[in-house]
């Protein structure tokens, strides 16, 4: 492996420019300059790109701008020295000592490791210190080189001054002890790169407890690769700190453990507040909680700090939870009609029930396959439709685990199974949840004698928590939310010519408007929740699931359009990349394959996509296209009547969205922005700076 850096990726005492972007761009450019990037510009994009998500300035006058980037050849560091310093986000001040790492997207482990202890570098004193007095390049580069290696670090020249002895453990504060003894602490640090972030965190959470005197572990999750922290050390810990930026891997680990999530820089600048504040959940029955179901803390223990937060939680939880029952249900009933005809639903009970594979049907075969065609499609159907018939109970049963975990789900699904016995439809399950979950986390906060604790989650809980709920919702709510939903379906029937547009107008913006968040989760609910009354017959409910999941479609398609066809310069090369895999997530309909160009130019592409779903789902619904499949896109096309009309209203929406974002990007420069240019190569000039 060629050295990491060299005299001529240094610039000491140098003025780059007054703002950090500049800065970025005059190091990107001295990379590329030595043959490191076959493009300073792009390079420099990509570490702007990464510090519009989060600022790299750190205490002590560092800054680490950094990204893994096409553009780079092989990994580099670019080090300035700056008289003055530049701000860089960092709370106590501007930067003096940046480095910008530059890796290559495929980078080896061998250079992301070499990578990794550099950033562990920055966390000793006598090694910034040694950076402050260089005299020469050749000072920095030796100093790095010997960071970088297990060597111990040469003094810079003029020599630094000779570190200090450590000095002994610190005793235990009364505060940092459990059960009088020093408190056990387990931590995961990980950011988006895994390079740099990731290493300082764990370093300085590592530092901290060795001088408040606890036993704390931390596992740095990096690009490298990480070494998990032996099971029985976990089993043994208090708590748990996860300072982190990506998903934890591995978090099921940690389950039932109190747990602090904070960003990764919390870990760099304020080790010692994390764990003091892990120390205080330890008691703390209201403290969050590691999920058994791994993926996200659970704060099914804590009191809501916001209600309308704790709602919406809840019932993200809920549709997430609900929508695989209603996928593979609604798939199921597609194929039952794709083998057994559209007359399937006349009998396939008793198909089911007085046939087998051995013994095929003979009378009243509606399949154009035949006997086996009619067999095989009824027991697609029924298996669909019973999965179909979880819809609501699901619903209520996983909002009310979002509230009060898993004490919640038994009452959940009673009440849902409520709502659906009253005719109360979706909206009675999302009231049945609610109240199912807030009795259960209720009754979970009383504090009640030892030997009743092991009863409350298996018995207690889920039996006065259903009373409650699913007792109101039988006496009291069942009945009024049953009549809205008449209401609404009455309405809905009433809908004629422009009603009927606007609708899924309305529906289109709200499937494109946060790309499979709230907003898109509350259109996409409403059309499931419709979709057995339209298998029952009731077409209406069928038009509605066409355009929902249409509209859908659009963002993917139209950001693959755009990015990878009509405005390539527009883009980084990373976002043509996704664009290329956006064209099978749209086809596929998930809309998700837009978030990476959304969450990069989020007031410019937004709009232009709502634009493009509102275009299709008014088309849709004009054209009376129906769908008897909740998901699958194209991939369903059997399951959709007016295939091709159904196409061009998705083609529509996507061009209109597609050259919406083209034009918006071409002329819409936000404040501060560059417009941005093309060179020959079609990469990007100049990128804008929000």
């Amino acid at each position: 492996m060629s050295e990491i850096i060299t005299p001529a990726l240094v610039s000491l005492d140098e003025s780059l420019g007054t703002d950090k972007r500049a800065v970025i761009d005059a190091l990107a450019a001295r990379v590329a300059a030595t043959g490191r990037a076959s493009d300073g510009a792009a390079l420099s994009a990509d570490a702007w790109k990464r510090e519009q998500t989060d600022e790299t300035g750190l205490p002590g006058g560092i800054a680490i701008p950094h990204a893994k980037s096409p553009a780079v050849n092989e990994a580099t560091l670019a080090f300035a020295r700056l008289a003055p310093g530049v701000d860089f986000g960092a709370g106590d001040g501007p930067a003096d000592l940046v480095f910008l790492i530059a890796a290559p997207d495929t980078a080896a482990e061998e250079h992301l490791a070499v990578l990794s202890r550099l950033a562990r570098a920055f966390m000793r004193d006598e090694f910034t210190a040694g950076l402050r007095s260089a005299a020469t390049p050749q000072d920095v580069v030796d100093l790095v080189q010997h960071a970088v290696s297990d060597a111990p670090a040469p003094a810079a020249k003029p020599a630094a001054a000779p570190a200090a002895a450590p000095a002994p453990a610190a005793a235990v504060a009364p505060g940092l002890t459990v059960d009088g003894r020093p408190a056990r602490i387990v931590a995961v640090t990980a950011c988006a790169t895994g390079i740099a972030h990731t290493f300082m965190a764990a370093d300085a959470l590592t530092a901290a407890g060795q001088k408040d005197g606890i036993d704390l572990t931390v596992e740095p999750q990096g690009s490298s690769g990480y070494k998990a922290i032996p099971q029985q050390v976990i089993d043994d810990a208090d708590a748990v700190i996860f300072a982190v930026d990506v998903d934890v891997r591995g978090e099921q680990r940690f389950a039932g453990k109190p747990v602090v999530r904070v960003p990764v820089k919390k870990g760099i600048e304020e080790p010692s507040h994390l764990i003091a504040e892990a120390i205080a959940a330890v008691g703390n029955p209201a403290a969050a909680r590691v999920s058994a179901s791994a993926g996200e803390a659970s704060t099914a223990q804590a009191a809501p700090t916001s209600l309308g937060g704790s709602v919406k939680r809840a019932l993200l939880t809920g549709v997430s939870y609900m929508i695989p029952f209603v996928a593979g249900g609604g798939l199921l009933i597609a194929l039952g009609f794709l083998l057994g005809g559209y007359n399937v639903t006349d009998n396939a009970g008793d198909v089911v029930l007085h046939n087998a594979l051995w013994n095929l049907p003979t009378t009243d075969i509606t399949s154009p396959l035949g006997p086996l065609g009619q067999y095989l499609g009824s027991v697609a159907f029924i298996i669909g439709s019973t999965s179909m018939g979880f819809l609501i109970p699901a619903l209520a049963g996983y909002i009310a685990f979002g509230i009060a975990d898993r004490p919640g789900i038994a009452p959940g699904f009673v009440a849902g199974a409520i709502a659906g016995l009253m005719g109360a439809g979706f909206i009675g399950g999302i009231v049945g949840g609610l109240l199912a979950g807030l009795a259960a986390w209720w009754l979970n906060q009383l504090n009640v004698a030892r030997w009743l604790r092991g009863l409350m989650p298996v018995v207690i809980i889920p039996l006065l928590a259903s009373i409650f709920a699913s007792g109101l919702m039988l006496l009291v709510l069942g009945g009024p939310i049953a009549w809205l939903m008449t209401a609404l379906s009455d309405w809905l029937g009433g809908l004629t010519g422009a009603g009927v547009v606007i609708l899924g107008v309305i529906l289109g913006l709200m499937m494109c408007f946060d790309l499979g968040g709230p907003i898109n989760k509350v259109a996409y609910g409403f059309a499931t929740a419709g979709l057995s009354a339209g298998l029952a017959g009731d077409d209406r409910y069928l038009q509605i699931m066409a355009a929902v999941m249409a509209a859908g479609m659009v963002p993917p398609l139209a950001m693959a359009l755009a990015s990878t066809v009509l405005a390539r310069g527009l883009f980084t090369e990373p976002e043509r990349e996704n664009g290329m895999a956006a064209w099978l997530l749209g086809a596929a309909f998930i809309s998700e394959g837009a978030i990476p160009f959304a969450a990069a130019d989020v007031f410019r592409v937004i709009p232009a996509m709502m634009l493009g779903g509102a275009v299709t789902g008014g088309l849709s619904m004009a054209f009376a296209v129906t769908a008897k499949a909740p998901h699958g896109g194209v991939f369903v096309f059997f399951a959709i009547d007016n295939f091709w009309l159904w196409l061009i209203a998705i083609a529509a929406g996507t061009v209109v969205a597609a050259f919406s974002v083209v034009a918006l990007k071409r002329f819409a420069h936000r404040r501060g922005a560059e417009p941005v240019t093309s060179g020959a190569d079609g990469v990007p000039q100049a990128v804008a700076t929000a």
